[in-house]
C-alpha cells in the first residue's frame, strides 16, 4: 500500500490553518465516537430490560428446555425491523432534516437492544460484560490506527467487503450442509473481516469530514450519524462473534 498526500489543506482552502483543521476534525470525530457509544448503550440497556422484563421476553422468545432460543413471529419482526430502518437512513439521509436522521438512528439502536435480549438467556452477564470489554479495547486500537495512519486503506477495504459478501454467500450454503467446522471457520473470518473494517471505516470516515470541507453543519451532522452507524455495526459484529467465541453459557 502506498501512502497518499493530505488533502486537508486543498479541500479547507488555503487561508485555513493546519491547527484549525485539526480542531474541526477532532470536534467531528468526536461527534462521530459519541454517537456510537450513546447507540451501544441504548442497546445494551434496551436489551437488558426485554431480557429482564418476562413479558416483555415471552413476547418474542421462547425458551426450550435445553436452554435454545427461538423467536416468536413478533420476535422475527423485531429482528428485521432494524434492516429495514438502516436501509430507509442510507436511502434518505441526504433529503430527511437533520432530527429525523438521529430519530432514526435511535430508533434503529434500540430496535436491536430488543433483537438481541436473548443473549442474556443463553450467556452469563459476567461473561456478556467480560467480552464487551474486550471488544471495546479491540475496538479502540483498530479505529486508533484507521484514523492516525498515512496509508490508504481502500485497496484493503475493498478487499474486505469481497470477504464479506462471500462469507455470506458461504453461510447461507451451510444452512444446508450444517457443518460444525465451516460454521467456527466462518465465524473466524467474519472477526477479521469486520476488525479490518474498523480501522477502513474509520479512515472513510475521517476522509468524508475533508470531502465536506467541514463547512455544512447540517450535512455534518448527518455524516457523523453515518459515521457513527458504519463504526456501530463494525463494534456490534465483533462483540457477537467474540461472545460466540469466549461467552459462558448459562447452566
Amino acid at each position: 500500500m502506498t501512502s497518499y498526500p493530505d488533502p486537508r489543506f486543498a479541500t479547507m482552502g488555503r487561508t485555513a490553518t493546519a491547527e484549525a483543521v485539526d480542531q474541526g476534525l477532532r470536534a467531528y470525530m468526536l461527534k462521530v465516537y459519541n454517537y456510537m457509544a450513546s447507540a451501544l448503550a441504548l442497546t445494551g440497556l434496551v436489551a437488558w430490560f426485554v431480557a429482564h422484563t418476562p413479558a416483555l421476553f415471552q413476547l418474542l422468545y421462547t425458551v426450550g428446555p435445553r436452554g435454545g432460543v427461538q423467536p416468536s413471529i413478533l420476535g422475527y419482526v423485531v429482528m428485521f425491523a432494524p434492516l429495514a430502518l438502516v436501509m430507509f437512513l442510507g436511502f434518505k439521509i441526504q433529503s430527511m432534516p437533520v432530527r429525523t436522521a438521529q430519530t432514526v438512528f435511535w430508533a434503529y439502536a434500540a430496535l436491536v437492544g430488543a433483537s438481541l435480549a436473548y443473549i442474556f438467556a443463553i450467556y452469563t452477564s459476567a461473561s456478556i460484560a467480560r467480552v464487551f470489554f474486550i471488544t471495546s479495547a479491540a475496538f479502540a486500537g483498530l479505529s486508533l490506527y484507521g484514523y492516525t495512519t498515512k496509508r490508504n486503506l481502500s485497496g484493503m477495504g475493498s478487499f474486505l467487503i469481497m470477504g464479506l459478501i462471500g462469507g455470506l454467500v458461504a453461510m447461507v450454503v451451510n444452512m444446508f450442509l450444517q457443518s460444525t467446522v465451516l460454521d467456527l471457520a466462518l465465524s473466524a473470518m467474519f472477526l477479521l473481516v469486520f476488525a479490518g473494517l474498523t480501522a477502513y471505516d474509520t479512515q472513510k470516515i475521517k476522509s468524508m469530514y475533508f470531502a465536506n470541507g467541514g463547512g455544512d453543519l447540517a450535512i455534518a451532522e448527518k455524516t457523523a450519524v453515518m459515521g457513527a452507524l458504519t463504526l456501530y455495526l463494525d463494534f456490534l459484529n465483533m462483540f457477537l462473534i467474540m461472545l460466540r467465541f469466549m461467552g459462558n453459557r448459562n447452566q
